[in-house]
């Protein structure tokens, strides 16, 4: 929210938005329609895992230290939206292991996930401001816990994997599908959004924004999630663990490979 007030909602956030949001939706269902990809990542945790990056933890504060204007952070942080609207909408729907009504949505179930998610509770409150008109001074006095924040959000990612660490458990004692999650979350999705911002006639710093952001390791959202519903919670350690550690190396390559397309 604080970020948002001080950046401003504008069509550069819309359209990251739209893009994370859209092409994670689609590539889920093309993962299930699919059956060779579905024999590779045949549930929906290792999708999940191999979809949402950690955007907020680690996505935004490397933004900010790599690309600082406020065009790019807008790209960053509507990436950051699109990808969490999408994680905590259709996260617990997927997760849940018996929906009430065979095929059918559960329209209500949906409808309290969009509003109690993160994002969406950040852009009802940046919202509110405009409509108040006190966006201008709440943002000012929202500006330092948002540095704060931004500044300890690594902090909350190492507490975790520490947390992790703790368990009993092979972290890198990793199955087939385990592996096809990493190799999505890392390598694959970045890719694609690589090509999608060439398509799409993105500026350097726009298609880096993006790139970086898909190139994040996955998100502790999906761990959360997986503990919360009691599915598959040692995989989701494991490709958050895994993914977190691999990323120390595939970011700055993500880095360079933009830069020799500057």
């Amino acid at each position: 929210m604080g970020l948002l007030l001080k950046e401003g909602i504008d069509i550069n956030l819309i359209k990251s938005a739209l893009l994370a949001f859209s092409i994670i939706g689609f590539l889920i269902v093309l993962i299930n329609v699919v059956p060779k990809f579905k024999s590779r990542l045949p549930n929906y945790t290792l999708q999940l895992a191999g979809l949402i990056g950690n955007t907020s933890f680690l996505g935004i504060p490397i933004a900010k230290a790599l690309f600082p204007d406020a065009e790019t952070i807008n790209f960053t942080i509507g990436f950051d939206l699109g990808t969490t609207l999408f994680a905590w909408i259709f996260g617990p729907f997927f997760l849940q292991e018996k929906p009430t009504v065979k095929h059918i949505p559960n329209i209500k179930g949906l409808l309290n996930a969009l509003i109690n998610s993160p994002a969406s509770r950040g852009i009802i409150g940046v919202l509110l401001a405009y409509l108040f008109q006190i966006d201008r001074i709440l943002g000012n006095y929202l500006l330092i816990p948002t540095n704060i924040v931004i500044s300890l959000a690594i902090i909350i990612v190492g507490t975790r994997l520490g947390l992790i660490t703790n368990q009993n458990g092979k972290f890198f004692d990793l199955n087939e599908e385990i592996k096809f999650s990493i190799i999505l979350k890392l390598f694959i999705l970045p890719l694609i959004i690589f090509l999608i911002s060439k398509l799409l006639n993105f500026d350097f710093y726009q298609s880096s924004a993006v790139i970086l952001q898909a190139g994040t390791p996955t998100a502790i959202s999906t761990i959360l999630m997986a503990e919360a519903y009691g599915v598959k919670q040692k995989i989701a350690s494991k490709i958050l663990f895994t993914t977190t550690l691999i990323s120390i190396g595939t970011i700055p390559l993500l880095a360079n490979f933009m830069n020799s397309f500057n």
